[in-house]
């Protein structure tokens, strides 16, 4: 008898951490979806901002073709389409390829001076930051999980009902990592 209640104890306890567990791994899941989207809206705003950018640059620096073919290339996918992770992939290619249109605009005096041109480019160091913030949040929550899936005794749970890891969204080009001097000779 008293080794049937003792069994019964152990395995209420047990069902206890199990469903915490579960519960723990649904919550940092949430989070993670949840970081990703906010991040999500900041990369869909610099998405749409770019050929605005190109067009503007485009229009002074006509024989810089190549650098907006890779630009136009890469903004030909539907954006809305894609799932996270090629979202993720595809933000990183776009922001490696804006280093390119801020040099090429560097070797043109008169596109720093245009009005439009510094509108954009405004509205892209925003984005970059916001992008850079939402991204740490991002990876945070999704250091959290990958923690919890490869640590025991959670993991049981994880393979249990197949919570898997989740992709850090990093910088990936040792150039982007590098930091970028942009001067357009402009007094604020």
């Amino acid at each position: 008898m008293k080794f049937g209640l003792i069994l019964l104890i152990i395995i209420i306890i047990i069902l206890i951490w199990g469903i915490g567990s579960y519960n723990k791994f649904i919550r940092m899941k949430n989070s993670i979806e949840e970081a990703f989207a906010t991040m999500d809206v900041y990369l869909k705003k610099r998405w749409d901002l770019v050929p605005n950018l190109v067009n503007t640059v485009k229009a002074y620096a006509q024989h810089e073709s190549s650098t907006f073919e890779k630009i136009t290339k890469l903004r030909t996918r539907n954006y809305d389409a894609m799932s996270p992770n090629e979202k993720i992939e595809a933000n990183q290619a776009l922001g490696a390829s804006l280093g390119s249109i801020v040099a090429t605009a560097e070797a043109y005096p008169e596109l720093k001076a245009n009005e439009n041109f510094m509108t954009l480019m405004k509205q892209l160091n925003g984005f970059e930051e916001d992008i850079a913030n939402s991204r740490k949040y991002y990876n945070g929550c999704v250091k959290q999980m990958n923690t919890a899936v490869e640590s025991f005794p959670s993991n049981i749970i994880a393979n249990a009902f197949h919570f898997g890891k989740y992709t850090m969204y990093e910088v990936d080009d040792a150039a982007e990592r590098e930091n970028v001097v942009v001067d357009f000779g402009v007094e604020e």
